[in-house]
């Protein structure tokens, strides 16, 4: 927040650890700009020393006035001008993408600056792993033990079995599959009815990453569609997902069709919630 909030290009800051909107201090400028971040994924690995993440993304401000407003914030993903992420393992690394291909920066301790290491990061057309906890397989609807089991049937570019890697880190273990291939999985269930929608943030999680995966070629969705294309209601909002190669994403979906009536029509309601008539007539012009 300190290092964003007197630079005169945003507009407002919101934070997975914040509840609320952040303002810009009224004796700084503002600018255009809305940065949405999740300051430290994965946090629960410090003590095991497991890599761990900062994610973050940006929206164009939109509405009138200096100051960043929730409408400004509350965008689909599809609007985003730019996300990434840092992640701090063996090496420190930033992966980014301002809408025009998916790059990879390491730091160079030596010189203090983020050198350019992977250019033009594309999925590969091969997955390698698909990664989801089974610790939670007992809550699965009948179209994610399907679709798992499809899963461990798949072979990858050596003739080998997908196989299964769950670090329990969002950012380190998407960053694995962007690189090698494969498919990340958090869905929702009926274990809570009133909470069929997972646990992975719309804003500050499942955005960004759904928007660097398409630009690297790969597709992000919430087993109904497109990640993307949600509307947000609230800050906090949570959704399922699946992403990585398309092929792996789309698999789910149509698995999900096949057996997860139930769980569609539990979801849905959720999905699509408008919070108000005034909100619904901003997401418009947003999208104008």
């Amino acid at each position: 927040f300190r290092m964003n909030d007197h630079t005169g290009r945003c507009a407002a800051l919101v934070s997975e650890e914040h509840d609320e909107l952040i303002d810009i201090p009224m004796n700084y400028d503002t600018g255009n700009y809305v940065l949405l971040y999740d300051p430290l994924d994965g946090s629960s690995n410090i003590d095991v020393n497991v890599s761990i993440g900062t994610i973050f993304s940006i929206h164009r401000k939109f509405t009138r006035g200096d100051r960043g407003t929730i409408e400004d914030v509350l965008q689909r993903g599809k609007r985003l001008v730019a996300a990434g992420y840092v992640i701090y393992g063996s090496s420190t690394m930033m992966v980014y993408t301002a809408g025009h291909g998916v790059h990879g920066f390491t730091l160079d301790m030596g010189v203090g600056e983020f050198i350019l290491s992977h250019p033009n990061i594309t999925v590969p057309p091969h997955a390698r792993y698909y990664t989801i906890n089974h610790g939670y397989e007992r809550y699965w609807t009948k179209g994610i033990s399907e679709y798992v089991k499809w899963l461990q049937r798949q072979d990858d570019d050596r003739g080998k079995p997908l196989g299964h890697r769950y670090i329990g880190s969002l950012v380190a273990d998407f960053h694995r599959n962007l690189l090698t291939g494969g498919v990340f999985a958090y869905p929702g269930d009926l274990h809570e009815p009133d909470k069929p929608y997972g646990k992975i943030r719309l804003m500050y999680e499942a955005q960004a990453l759904a928007f660097i995966a398409e630009q690297a070629g790969g597709y992000a969705s919430d087993g109904i569609g497109d990640i993307l294309e949600v509307r947000p209601h609230t800050l906090h909002q949570r959704v399922p997902i699946f992403i990585g190669n398309i092929d792996l994403v789309q698999k789910a979906e149509a698995l999900i069709q096949e057996y997860d009536q139930e769980w569609i029509e539990a979801y849905l309601p959720y999905r699509n919630q408008i919070v108000n008539q005034e909100q619904a007539q901003t997401n418009n012009r947003a999208e104008s």
